[in-house]
């Protein structure tokens, strides 16, 4: 005979009333949602993060596709989205679809949508065995607008420098004993048996040449990759500048490259080598810049043409009467050492009136080389940003923790704020990188496009 627990005998006891096995009797009823709601979010997160490798993946395809739109037909290039989409994205093939791809070739847009199917984990349980994704894009670009460009070169004395190491040395060891090739009177100079009233006309007679005349060969460079872009001479304008005291205007914006590259080798045009000006002055010239410019457009049609400003720069404030410190009835206030500290980095709000009028503005900056062993750069751009008057004169403001920084190192960051977006600045260091600087610009600018979605 079994006999039984105790307990049961108890009085008042009765196994309907125990509630021992409830905790684990009700975690069993509650498991499943429990792990399908577990499941749901981290499904979710990988169906969100799919959907962000997606959407980028489909920009990408898409800002690829543009630059083709108008050189192959639609079926071409409806092909090369879904190829370059298939590139970008590591979706297995048979997980995705690309689908109704529009293309208007008139206004230079494509538009896409890619779908796809996640597989669940944990929401399986639940019956729910794929989560759908969906993105969608246009990219629309400038490619295909009409715009201005307006080219714009720094004539200061500075931009006499030899281009290369071999002709600063050159330059250095000849009977003027200067790098730089100034037109400002020296007396006279004696070279190879024949007398120069000047280092210029010394420097043409070596053969070196100057960083001003690199300059010249980056506004071609510009000139060929406008004629790529724009070969009937229809919706592409440029214009040609130079920067000094206060800006002056070449040639207004124009069709004609013809016309352009013969204003590239004129003398007379201001913009080759063989002038130059004593100040740099960005406060007035960028101001008359701006009245030249005007507001951009959208693009649309040829009376609200998109506009790009391209400046090439050593982006330095300045006049020559600093060396004197006296007034030449130049415009920086002379007191006494004042001189020598307005020569500064210029001041990157004097270039935002214009990127507040919708004009992209691009920068090529022309390296500052530092002259060490020379007493005037030790004075002005040698010295800290500190000891200037970059605030109280020019009415700048310096950045965060860059006070001691010397106002050589100063000038990439001005130059960085003035350029209306990061990929729009560029340094050139050697005599190839400024050549090609202008041209990558402009390039850049061309491959900008705007995500509508």
């Amino acid at each position: 005979m079994v006999s039984l627990p105790s307990f049961i005998f108890q009085k008042g006891w009765s196994f309907c009333n125990d509630r021992k096995g409830n905790i684990a009797l009700s975690f069993a009823l509650l498991l499943v949602p429990l792990i399908g709601a577990v499941g749901a979010s981290l499904d979710y997160v990988r169906a969100y993060n799919t959907h962000s490798k997606m959407q980028s993946d489909l920009d990408t395809a898409l800002l690829a596709a543009i630059k083709s739109v108008g050189s192959v037909d639609e079926a071409a290039l409806q092909k090369r989205v879904e190829q370059w989409f298939a590139v970008q994205t590591d979706i297995s093939a048979a997980n995705y679809q690309v689908t109704d791809i529009g293309i208007d070739a008139t206004n230079f847009n494509i538009t896409a949508t890619a779908r796809s199917t996640v597989p669940t984990t944990l929401m399986s349980v639940l019956g729910v065995k794929t989560v759908d994704v969906s993105v969608s894009s246009t990219v629309q670009g400038p490619g295909r607008a009409y715009m201005n460009v307006y080219v714009v070169l720094d004539k200061s004395a500075s931009m006499l420098l030899a281009s290369t190491a071999q002709g600063q040395s050159a330059m250095l060891s000849s009977p003027a004993s200067c790098a730089f090739a100034c037109h400002a009177s020296e007396g006279t100079i004696k070279y190879k048996g024949k007398t120069y009233s000047t280092v210029y006309d010394l420097s043409v007679a070596m053969g070196v040449k100057l960083r001003a005349d690199v300059s010249v060969s980056a506004v071609g460079e510009v000139l060929d990759l406008v004629q790529d872009s724009d070969p009937k001479e229809e919706r592409i304008k440029v214009g040609l500048y130079t920067l000094g005291e206060t800006t002056k205007e070449v040639l207004a914006p124009a069709f004609s490259i013809s016309s352009a590259r013969k204003l590239l080798t004129k003398n007379s045009s201001g913009l080759t080598s063989s002038t130059s000006e004593a100040g740099t002055y960005f406060d007035t010239s960028l101001a008359a810049l701006e009245k030249l410019v005007g507001s951009g457009g959208d693009g649309k049609t040829a009376a609200s043409p998109k506009k790009l400003v391209l400046l090439l720069t050593d982006g330095v404030q300045s006049e020559r009467n600093w060396v004197l410190q006296s007034n030449s009835g130049n415009r920086f206030p002379t007191s006494a050492g004042s001189l020598q500290t307005t020569v500064t980095p210029l001041n990157s709000k004097w270039c935002q009136t214009m990127k507040d009028k919708s004009v992209s503005f691009g920068v090529l900056y022309t390296e500052y080389l530092p002259m060490t062993w020379d007493w005037g750069y030790n004075a002005t751009v040698g010295k800290t940003m500190n000891s200037s008057s970059f605030a109280s004169v020019w009415k700048g403001t310096i950045a965060s923790g860059a006070g001691a920084k010397t106002r050589l190192e100063y000038i990439p960051i001005a130059l960085k704020e003035c350029a209306s977006a990061k990929d729009l600045f560029l340094h050139a260091e050697s005599e190839d990188e400024i050549k090609t600087g202008l041209s990558q610009l402009f390039k850049q600018y061309l491959s900008k496009v705007r995500l509508a979605s």
